[in-house]
């Protein structure tokens, strides 16, 4: 066979068996990432995770295969991410320690003519070390100077560039005279494919207790949902049970009929005065002599709580 056939058998063999293998990937994207720069990407990954970086066209044709012959039909959700510039990370790690790994190798870079920029650029105030003569370039920019021991000085910080906006011939030229390096390039943890499951990897950002105040979020918007069009769901059914334990209790009271759970509110209601005398304070000090003992201040019960007896008891 070929060189070329042979390289390709080998990948088609090695995103097999990572497929097999590990069970989560992450799809990175590697737009203005040397090759330098992604031998220490996988450097920093080993023993954590394995990368893996090729055609799309092929890598979509061997998971076609994948998802046909071995009826491997959980891959179908990562067909529609093979596009673009992107690589696969694999592993059976922590995804968000594999991912801070991964966010963590950048590498500063100048600005390029006719790209968007992925962060803000701010210029400094002070000192240039540029002469008089190019105050000119810094007017055509609209930055404010001045003339300061012979040398331009940036009287306030100048927000050059805004993130996603086109970097111009003159936005280069100004951060090469400044010797400026604005932005970081290195892999961009896009998408999640777990087990089957595609997410944003903004996911990972997000700690235990960010994930519990959003699951029960949604389960109490589900039971608002259930409870307005009457239609019982799990989250609903206590809610449900409680406005029907109340309803039955209103009614218990206003006519003769009684259930166990209602006798005691019937009692009070008959003769409120008895469990006010159950709840009376202790009796005075013998008279004679001072209190030797302080009796315990009793804790107020407001008027709208049933007279201290549980509604739900």
């Amino acid at each position: 066979m070929s060189d070329r056939r042979i390289r390709k058998e080998k990948f088609v063999a090695k995103l097999k068996d990572a497929v097999n293998t590990y069970k989560n990937i992450l799809i990175v994207g590697v737009d203005n990432v040397g090759s330098n720069q992604m031998q220490k990407v996988r450097l920093a990954l080993r023993g954590k995770a394995v990368v893996v970086m090729g055609k799309n066209t092929l890598i979509r044709k061997i998971l076609r295969d994948m998802i046909d012959v071995e009826k491997l039909t959980k891959l179908e959700s990562l067909m529609p991410i093979v596009v673009g510039n992107i690589g696969f990370v694999f592993t059976n790690d922590n995804l968000s320690d594999v991912r801070k790994t991964i966010l963590n190798n950048k590498v500063p870079a100048s600005a390029k003519s006719g790209t968007f920029a992925p962060s803000d650029v701010f210029i400094p105030p002070g000192p240039t070390g540029l002469d008089p003569g190019q105050t000119n370039f810094f007017q055509a920019l609209n930055i404010g100077t001045k003339i300061v021991k012979g040398a331009i000085e940036i009287v306030s910080e100048v927000h050059l560039i805004k993130k996603g906006d086109k970097v111009t011939m003159s936005h280069v030229a100004m951060l090469d005279k400044m010797n400026i390096r604005p932005f970081f390039y290195g892999f961009k943890v896009n998408t999640v494919f777990e087990d089957g499951t595609v997410y944003s990897a903004d996911i990972l950002d997000m700690d235990q207790d960010a994930l519990l105040g959003k699951f029960f979020g949604g389960v109490r918007k589900l039971a608002a949902i259930s409870l307005a069009i009457g239609y019982p769901t799990a989250a609903s059914v206590s809610h449900s049970l409680n406005f029907a334990y109340k309803k039955l209790l209103a009614i218990s009271l206003e006519t003769a009929i009684e259930f166990e759970e209602s006798k005691k509110f019937k009692a009070y209601l008959a003769n409120p005065g008895a469990f006010a005398g159950a709840a009376a304070p202790a009796a005075a000090a013998p008279a004679g002599g001072a209190a030797k003992k302080e009796a315990p201040k009793k804790k107020s019960t407001s008027s709208d709580d049933g007279g201290g007896i549980n509604l739900f008891d």
